[in-house]
């Protein structure tokens, strides 16, 4: 018999690494750019928003309520939104490797979803 899959551990590892690569960005570009202030503060902005996912959703394990986990994934969808607009801008202006930021922004979409259906799963 094969091991069974904890999703919540699952998708807490996920988010996790998603900060772990959002601090590796934000890392780049102070070496890249600490004196182009656009791109520092789009990095700021980012390193807050990005690690911020995992954050929340470990705070959601010990929720209350189902009331009280919804708010607090809608809090990570919210995060995962501000993210994505980061990294958008990022993108526009070449403040990163193209394919880096664009492999981010995919993983940034996937979890969205996985966080739209999650709320769904919860408000049923």
């Amino acid at each position: 018999m094969g091991q069974e899959i904890d999703p919540y551990a699952e998708l807490r590892k996920r988010t996790k690494a998603y900060a772990s690569r959002v601090i590796r960005l934000y890392t780049h570009l102070q070496q890249q750019h600490r004196f182009d202030d656009a791109a520092m503060v789009i990095g700021k902005q980012l390193l807050r928003s990005g690690t911020s996912v995992a954050a929340n959703h470990r705070e959601a394990k010990h929720s209350r309520s189902k009331a009280d986990r919804i708010a607090k994934f809608q809090i990570v969808l919210q995060e995962l939104e501000e993210s994505a607009l980061w990294l958008e801008l990022l993108t526009e202006h070449e403040m990163a490797n193209r394919d880096g930021l664009q492999q981010l922004l995919e993983e940034t979409n996937q979890l969205i979803g996985v966080f739209i259906a999650s709320i769904g799963t919860l408000k049923r």
